[in-house]
Parts: structure tokens; C-alpha cells; sequence
């Protein structure tokens, strides 16, 4: 198929400084001209969002255009994004992720370089050097629940991968092959369970480092120790879909391994004796990523709510 111009979906709620600045962002790519338009879907936001994208529309060279709707989740604001899209490739990008300035052209020069309908591209996201990342934060995003660590340039990912923060799919596969379960209303796992049912239909997610997207978020202990317990309605959804059941079979397989279960003895025997390191990970002091493994899953793992991964190596809590 012919590439032709892109759709930015962005699903928001509440989050109007932070928007502002990556409406900005885009306005600025260096392949701006290649960006059919930009579409804000308003998930019930009560922060003065519309007036937000109604100023970053004044005077922009790419067409924003605002929806919004009643707040039904990100699942559902990114479905009503993808109906509403005109181009023939849709970028999915959440609200604080600040895209680097090459960012689009990245993403469009791999779906010309591979141009078929079930090529679909996984970018890369990393913190923004604006709020400081700890050392505990660069883990988390790089070998934590979001495992961009194992990964290499033009890998294609499995399901576990498909990250909606910076990825980029056929709007025509799409729409043919599924679009977003709107039974998660509640944050989490809503795209891992898409991305099992897009790469049964045949999607090829390859990944491509390069298109970088800028987390702009401080994430302290505390904040995800509220995320944890946030997520709980959509792990216990995700655990009754079929996305679920395959994963737990997979989980199943590696958990009884030999190895697997050597180091997880070894853990419940050394974990609380690293606890008092826990305020530390809000520093900049660094640790060793074991340390850093063994206290997330100390937390967040069973004791904290069921268990599914997010990717090969870590397991989500």
C-alpha cells in the first residue's frame, strides 16, 4: 500500500499544562508538513482542556482537532480517535509524552520502508530530563514493567510490547482486524490485550529506538503504590480475556522452571533484608537494578494484587 500522511490520537484527561507543551512539540517536528492532523480526544476532562487545544490550534500549521466525550477511559477515547482519523497511518501518543523532534518522521519512514497494511511500529519511550528521573525511575522504564532494555532495532515484539504511549499502526488494519476493548474503563492492559488480538490477525510490531517520545511525569514509591492499586480492576479484566489466559500460560511454563524457582527462594529469604533501602529509591542515589527487581516485586507483586506481566522479564503487580 501507498504511505500517505498521519493522525496523532491523543486521549486526555485533566492534564492541560502538560498537553499544552506536547501540542507544542508536534508543531514543531521536523516533518510537520507529513501530519494530516492532530486529534485530541477530551476523555471528561474538567480542567479547561478545550480551551487548551483551542489556543495550540491558533495560528498551527497542522489542523488539531478537539472531541470530546464523556468519560468512558482510554480504551474507548482511542476508539472514537480512531473513527474519527482521516490519515492512513494513526500514531498513538499519551498526553504527557513529548515527542522528539524527529519522532514522526521516524514512524513514517519505517511504515514506507515497510509499507504493508500489518507493519506496525513500536517506538521508544524514555523520562524527560525536565522532572529529573531518579535512578529507581529509569529502571522502571527501561527493565521494569516497561521492557525496553531487552529490545533491539527492527525486533518485532509480541503482544507484551505493544506500548500505546508511541506506536504507530495501518488505520485500514485497524479498522478491520480490532480496535480497543471498551470493557476497560480503569487504567492498564487495555493495549497488551489489543495487541494480542492485532498480532493473531497477523500484525508485525518492529521496533524502532529512534522515534523517541519524552515521558514528562515524576513517578515517586508513593505514586506507584497508588498506580498499583489502581490497576487492580483492569489486571483482574485482563485475566478474563483470552490476551490473559495465554499469558498466564506462558507465565505457568516459565514458573516452573528450575531456575525460576531457585531465585524464588532465593528472594523470599534476601527481600526484607533490603527494605530499609526502600527510601532510597526516591534519590539520586543509585542502586543495583537487582535491588531495584527484588523490591518491586516485594511490593508489588502477590501480596499487592494478582500478578501479570507486562513483558518477558518483569511481572506487573
Amino acid at each position: 500500500m501507498s504511505i500517505g500522511k498521519l493522525t496523532i490520537i491523543i486521549p486526555t484527561y485533566n492534564r492541560k499544562d502538560i498537553l499544552r507543551k506536547s501540542l507544542a512539540a508536534y508543531r514543531s517536528q521536523s516533518a510537520a508538513e507529513e501530519i494530516l492532523e492532530i486529534l485530541v480526544v477530551d476523555d471528561g476532562s474538567t480542567d479547561g482542556t478545550d480551551s487548551v487545544v483551542a489556543q495550540s490550534n491558533e495560528g498551527s500549521p497542522i489542523p488539531i482537532r478537539y472531541i470530546h466525550q464523556e468519560n468512558r477511559g482510554q480504551a474507548s477515547a482511542r476508539n472514537h480517535g480512531i473513527r474519527e482519523a482521516r490519515g492512513e497511518i494513526v500514531l498513538f501518543e499519551d498526553d504527557d509524552i513529548i515527542p522528539a523532534g524527529n519522532l514522526v518522521s521516524e514512524h513514517l519512514g519505517w511504515h514506507r520502508n515497510y509499507p504493508e497494511a500489518s507493519v506496525g511500529v513500536l517506538g521508544h519511550v524514555t523520562w524527560s530530563p525536565e522532572v529529573h528521573p531518579t535512578p529507581f525511575m529509569k529502571w522502571l522504564g527501561l527493565a521494569g514493567p516497561f521492557d525496553y532494555h531487552s529490545l533491539s532495532r527492527g525486533m518485532e515484539v509480541d503482544f507484551r510490547h505493544f506500548y500505546s504511549g508511541n506506536i504507530s499502526l495501518k488505520v485500514e488494519f485497524l479498522r478491520e482486524n480490532g480496535i480497543f476493548d471498551e470493557d476497560f474503563r480503569t487504567y492498564g492492559y487495555e493495549d497488551m490485550e489489543l495487541g494480542y488480538r492485532l498480532i493473531r490477525r497477523g500484525l508485525r510490531l518492529l521496533y524502532n529506538p529512534n522515534a523517541v517520545g519524552y515521558h514528562y511525569k515524576y513517578i515517586s514509591f508513593a505514586d506507584l503504590s497508588f498506580r498499583a492499586r489502581s490497576e487492580v480492576a483492569s489486571v483482574r479484566l485482563f485475566q478474563t480475556k483470552e490476551a490473559g489466559a495465554y499469558f498466564a500460560e506462558i507465565r505457568a511454563r516459565r514458573h516452573r522452571s528450575v531456575k525460576y524457582r531457585m531465585l524464588k527462594l532465593l528472594a523470599r529469604w534476601l527481600t526484607p533484608a533490603l527494605t530499609p533501602l526502600r527510601p532510597l529509591l526516591d534519590t539520586q542515589i543509585p542502586l543495583p537494578w537487582i535491588v531495584y527487581r527484588a523490591l518491586y516485586h516485594y511490593y508489588f507483586g502477590s501480596k499487592a494484587k494478582p500478578v501479570v506481566a507486562v513483558n518477558g522479564n518483569s511481572e506487573k503487580g
